[in-house]
């Protein structure tokens, strides 16, 4: 599903079986209009200045519970930190291997042709994630 301007909070929720409070609902919106892919330290970051009292554990756990229930996705499994998708147009990652930055490049843009649902052996594909590794500009002109 991944994030839906449309739909209020509560609606959301109710479809993904999560419980509505307030904690949750003030890191989703914040969530939503971070760019990129956040860590949940940066989520963190934000979401204390409105609610002061959240812990870091809660910000990993809701998070969680987002990815788990499909509202979210988590970008790049094997890249250290836990990162958040929150862009549901079919895209792939750009990662740097220096300042670990993640930027999404479209699927024409690394020229991928038709996807197929299934491959050899039976496996049924979900979703295609592609991560091209390398050094970013900024990072090839600096000691990042």
């Amino acid at each position: 599903m991944l994030v839906n301007e449309t739909k209020p909070f509560r609606e959301l929720c109710r479809e993904n079986g999560i419980a509505v409070t307030h904690q949750r609902q003030v890191l989703y919106e914040t969530m939503k209009t971070m760019h990129g892919h956040p860590s949940p330290e940066e989520v963190y970051a934000r979401v204390k200045k409105k609610v002061p009292a959240i812990s870091l554990a809660t910000v990993y756990k809701n998070i969680h519970i987002f990815v788990e229930s499909g509202v979210f996705r988590e970008v790049s499994l094997h890249h250290g930190s836990v990162r958040v998708e929150m862009n549901g147009e079919p895209h792939h990652h750009v990662v740097c291997s220096k300042c670990r930055k993640i930027t999404d490049i479209g699927e024409k843009e690394l020229g991928l042709g038709a996807k197929r649902s299934r491959l050899p052996g039976g496996f049924l594909v979900e979703r295609y994630a592609v991560d091209v590794i390398g050094v970013c500009a900024k990072c090839q002109k600096s000691d990042c």
